[in-house]
């Protein structure tokens, strides 16, 4: 689910990640009248790289975090009122580099044993996406779209149409190593 000039550039060289920022974003998972769930925020339209992006509720490791689990979950908490103590973390994926946030971001899956109470923090928050992972598993939801960058760059990329929005870039790559995951390990949802 990368761009083409993502791909070819990884094929070129190896970013250097040790400036990086370190991130984390939760994939959190519920099951709601039989069906298991996930949760996607869309950000407000803003002057900075991730204007309007649909993204897994996530940010910043802060000083005071103790590890990157611990991000994921506050980052949450703070975002979509999905409570901290109410999480297992479960696992993780493969870390992502951002180039133009220059973050390092941390994709960490947890489990929840009901349907949380979502409410969008007013400043981080535009939407609230539930979504059935059911959805986000078929084939038939991946695109290809033309993106304007905040830079003015305009990119074609492949993304997924969810809920009337466009999730591309970062979630997108996250989606599809958590699709192929599910398919490795023959999950039935």
């Amino acid at each position: 689910m990368a761009s083409g000039l993502r791909a070819k550039a990884a094929a070129s060289y190896k970013p250097d990640t040790s400036k990086a920022k370190i991130g984390a974003v939760l994939i959190a998972l519920y099951q709601e009248q039989g069906t298991l769930k996930t949760v996607m925020m869309k950000r407000p339209d803003y002057d900075g790289t991730h204007s309007g992006q649909v993204s897994f509720p996530g940010g910043k490791v802060e000083n005071e975090d103790r590890d990157i689990f611990h991000t994921a979950l506050r980052e949450a908490e703070e975002e979509v009122n999905i409570i901290q103590g109410d999480v297992k973390v479960i696992g993780r994926l493969t870390e992502l580099y951002i180039p133009p946030s220059n973050f390092l971001v941390h994709p960490v899956i947890g489990m929840l044993e009901s349907p949380p109470n979502l409410v969008p923090d007013q400043h981080e928050v535009e939407s609230i996406l539930v979504t059935d992972l059911k959805y986000l598993l078929r084939d038939d939801i991946i695109d290809e779209t033309e993106i304007m960058l905040s830079s003015g760059f305009q990119l074609k990329t492949p993304s997924f149409e969810v809920d009337g929005h466009t999730v591309w870039g970062a979630t997108a790559m996250i989606i599809a190593e958590l699709k192929q995951l599910l398919v490795d390990i023959e999950m039935d949802l």
